[in-house]
């Protein structure tokens, strides 16, 4: 699958507009398009990731799962605050059910922020939820994944 974005490039630096407000952003989710999508797709998930995150087991900003099948994007915005498309929200790292965008410690090099896409054969993720974390929802996911794609931006400060 081919993930991209009207909100930035793939490896190019993450726009304010989707950093953490406590990093000076103001914490909206990208806009983000998938096409290549598997006949038998029957919903999507999205995650965003860091793993660069000083934690030795990186850092979960977004869970985001259930997306109807006929879901081919979503829009800037549509992840904060709420889950889009009719999707659920997982629990994130920061303790939240939405996204939450890049805010790596001051002083760090910038990060790599990772959104993967993945293409389910199932309508909904048996047993997730709103107290899903990252490593849980991939863990209830697997067996279920048709095709993933990526797109990664970076930002530090």
């Amino acid at each position: 699958m081919t993930v991209t974005s009207d909100s930035f490039a793939d490896g190019e630096t993450i726009p304010n507009a989707f950093v953490f407000t406590g990093c000076g952003g103001q914490n909206q989710s990208p806009q983000l398009s998938w096409s290549g999508v598997p006949n038998g797709a029957k919903s999507f998930a999205i995650t965003c990731f860091d793993p660069d995150a000083p934690t030795g087991c990186g850092y979960w900003h977004w869970l985001t799962f259930n997306l109807p099948a006929n879901t081919t994007s979503i829009g800037a915005g549509s992840g904060t605050g709420k889950s889009p498309a009719g999707g659920r929200s997982g629990y994130n790292d920061f303790g939240a059910t939405a996204y939450a965008g890049p805010c790596p410690p001051k002083g760090d090099s910038a990060h790599t922020y990772v959104f993967t896409v993945y293409a389910l054969d199932v309508e909904s993720v048996a047993g997730a939820d709103e107290r899903t974390t990252g490593a849980t929802l991939l863990f209830k996911m697997r067996g279920h994944v048709l095709a993933s794609g990526s797109l990664s931006g970076r930002f530090g400060h």
